[in-house]
């Protein structure tokens, strides 16, 4: 009688010990969900970017890059802060937002060096304005001919948007990929998203699109694999062949006021989503 009972339990317990084990990972994604959508949703964020949120998709493009709370994340020149109003205060309790931004010093062109020092002093006025939600971010200055964006293996995640035709047209590139590899831990993940041409189209091309295939070579050549890949940011109305390329379109409308409900009606440019990851060994 009582190995039959042994018997009866042993399955049991073991049916128990699954379930508990599943609910964990399905109760840390949904606490991760919760606490970025919180941070989309936030006041704090200027409702001229909210309003990109339906072409920029911050929430299905960080949950494909797997960003989660407790991460060390630098995102490569932020720009006007866009994504740092999210990832910021997504991080700022048990994670890291390091804003890596051109040092102006490194440029020898007087209209570079004064454009960049604007960015980074506008970025950091940005930050000091809120403290509550950006007093923990670190801004980091780079060389891009020279780029180091902190210590080896010392991140989890490397983000970069709309940014790989800018290192292309300044010979760049190689540099930056390698110090994404360079900067991240093993296992670490580096997000690209990026204006997607029909095709390969030479370096010297200024329409700022640039062909997925291409990402990918720049990617793996600096040591990484392309893990996943998602059309997450495609817009199949861009039909990339604008006057003035991607600054045709929305946010920069670069284009005739007669053109504008021609523009506005396509939308911002078709994006490339990609996830690389730095080999474990």
């Amino acid at each position: 009688m009582r190995r039959s009972l042994l018997a009866l339990m042993l399955p049991l317990a073991l049916v128990a010990c699954a379930s508990t084990g599943d609910a964990g990972p399905s109760m840390a994604t949904h606490a991760t969900g919760a606490a970025l959508d919180q941070a989309i949703a936030g006041a704090w964020r200027s409702p001229e970017n909210r309003a990109r949120d339906a072409w920029r998709h911050p929430k299905e493009t960080l949950s494909f890059f797997g960003v989660r709370p407790d991460q060390t994340v630098i995102e490569i020149t932020p720009g006007g802060g866009w994504y740092s109003e999210i990832l910021a205060p997504y991080l700022r309790e048990n994670g890291r937002y390091v804003a890596a931004v051109i040092d102006p010093a490194g440029e020898s062109n007087e209209r570079a060096r004064d454009y960049y020092a604007k960015a980074r002093a506008d970025l950091e006025a940005r930050f000091a304005a809120d403290p509550a939600r950006f007093d923990r971010v670190q801004v980091v200055a780079f060389n891009p001919r020279t780029p180091v964006l902190g210590a080896p293996a010392s991140a989890d995640v490397v983000l970069t948007f709309r940014n790989v035709h800018n290192w292309r047209m300044a010979g760049n590139a190689e540099a930056m990929f390698k110090a994404f590899f360079d900067v991240l831990r093993p296992g670490g993940v580096l997000g690209v998203v990026e204006h997607r041409a029909r095709g390969d189209l030479p370096a010297t091309d200024r329409s700022g699109y640039v062909g997925q295939a291409q990402v990918v070579a720049m990617a793996q050549a600096a040591g990484f694999v392309l893990e996943a890949s998602s059309e997450i940011n495609a817009n199949p109305r861009d039909t990339k062949d604008h006057p003035n390329g991607v600054w045709t379109l929305p946010p920069t409308n670069r284009h005739d006021a007669a053109d504008a409900a021609k523009y506005r009606a396509i939308g911002e440019s078709d994006r490339m989503t990609l996830r690389f990851v730095k080999p474990r060994g």
